[in-house]
């Protein structure tokens, strides 16, 4: 087999955050690539896999005796199957400093690793989200892209495992049966003590029939068959295994922000697109649910964008009470950087409504600049204040 490295974007980072910190987290949902990537840039660090029942136990029971056993620094892979470990950790930590790069931990429940983040290492750790491909770590793995083949990118989607093999690619609908079945055993079993596996997978392929739509739980919960608060239980057990995004809704009062409902999209188009049955590339794009799935895309792409090279930014969309609206807006310095996504080459004034309402309703003052994302091969400006540009992967973000 021909397995093919390809580079992640935040390989670097990652070594230079190490230096700063003395336990890196990284989260994110299974098979995305956090151990090779964690391996790879750590190649000098002793590496112990939770996973393995024997030694999630020594950690849990016989902390010290595992540390003996695994000195620092020390990647400890799913993390998340040892919660009692963090207080040894914190321990060790504090008796080391100012040391830093004593800790790489992995794992794929961000809400049981953020609880003990929280509870033990708060001030010591800095916490990496982690994701399938983005366009630019793709698009540089295959060295030049058409139109095809990125249509194939969002079908089969960005988990390494699809792209690894050039010469005897994997079956993407079997891998995502695997995957599926995999994560509800899993995951959803530790995390939700839920009987019935096959309602909550109706769940999720309702969830995927609802990508870049307004949430509603009780809609949600009325087509799955459950009640609006097991739908909001269950997108919380989607959230905190990393499996969906929530894009909340922005407002100049931080009060309305909080009170609006926000847009569900998935963290990856494939196995959304696997959940609303497409078999091929070709299938999804001439469907009617590709326009949401190239927004999901441009969402999910930002989404990186923030979590790996900009932290302080904030991602919101926005909709005024007439009806009109913007898929994402980046806040970042008091200014908002606007982006409507339109699966066109060459969009149409009628698609720049939302981003001219905006302008008008905040002021230019307030607006950086505004970018219609579509599949454009070269930029272009569109009055007023507007430029096209190709949304498969992320841009610098000036006009």
């Amino acid at each position: 087999m021909s397995t093919m490295w390809i580079e992640r974007e935040i390989s670097n980072e990652l070594a230079e955050i190490a230096a700063s910190f003395p336990v890196v987290v990284v989260v994110g949902p299974r098979q995305v690539g956090k151990t090779s990537v964690i391996e790879r840039t750590f190649a000098s660090f002793d590496y112990v896999s939770l996973d393995v029942a024997a030694n999630a136990e020594m950690a849990e029971t016989r902390p010290d005796d595992f540390l003996k056993l695994h000195p620092p620094p020390l990647i400890l892979d799913e993390i998340q199957y040892a919660p009692a470990f963090f207080r040894q950790i914190k321990t060790h930590v504090d008796q080391n400093r100012p040391r830093n790069g004593l800790f790489i931990l992995s794992g794929s429940q961000n809400f049981m690793l953020m609880q003990s983040v929280a509870d033990s290492l708060a001030g010591r750790a800095a916490v990496i989200p982690f994701s399938g491909l983005s366009g630019l770590e793709w698009q540089a793995a295959q060295g030049s892209t058409d139109d095809t083949l990125w249509r194939e990118f969002l079908w089969r989607g960005g988990y390494p495992r699809l792209w690894d093999d050039p010469d005897k690619p994997v079956s993407r609908d079997r891998w995502y049966q695997g995957y599926l079945a995999t994560y509800l055993e899993r995951d959803v079993r530790n995390l939700l003590q839920i009987g019935n596996l096959r309602d909550f997978e109706r769940f999720l392929r309702a969830c995927a029939a609802r990508c870049a739509q307004t949430l509603n739980m009780s809609e949600i919960g009325r087509d799955v068959g459950i009640s609006a608060t097991t739908a909001r239980q269950w997108i919380s057990v989607l959230q905190a295994s990393n499996q969906i995004i929530l894009l909340e809704p922005y407002y100049k009062s931080l009060g309305k922000r909080l009170v609006k409902s926000p847009k569900l999209y998935f963290t990856d188009t494939g196995l959304a697109a696997f959940l609303l049955g497409f078999t091929s590339a070709d299938a999804l794009w001439n469907s009617s649910s590709v326009g949401a799935l190239w927004e999901n895309h441009v969402i999910s792409q930002w989404q990186k964008w923030r979590d790996w090279h900009n932290p302080a930014a904030s991602l919101w969309y926005w909709r005024d009470q007439g009806g009109n609206e913007v898929d994402l807006l980046i806040e970042s310095d008091n200014r908002l950087t606007a982006i409507e996504c339109k699966l066109a080459e060459r969009p149409s004034g009628h698609d720049l409504r939302g981003l001219s309402r905006l302008e008008d309703f905040y002021g230019i003052s307030v607006i950086a600049h505004s970018f219609l994302a579509c599949t454009t091969r070269q930029p272009f400006n569109l009055p007023p204040r507007i430029t096209a540009v190709s949304g498969w992967t992320t841009w610098p973000l000036t006009g």
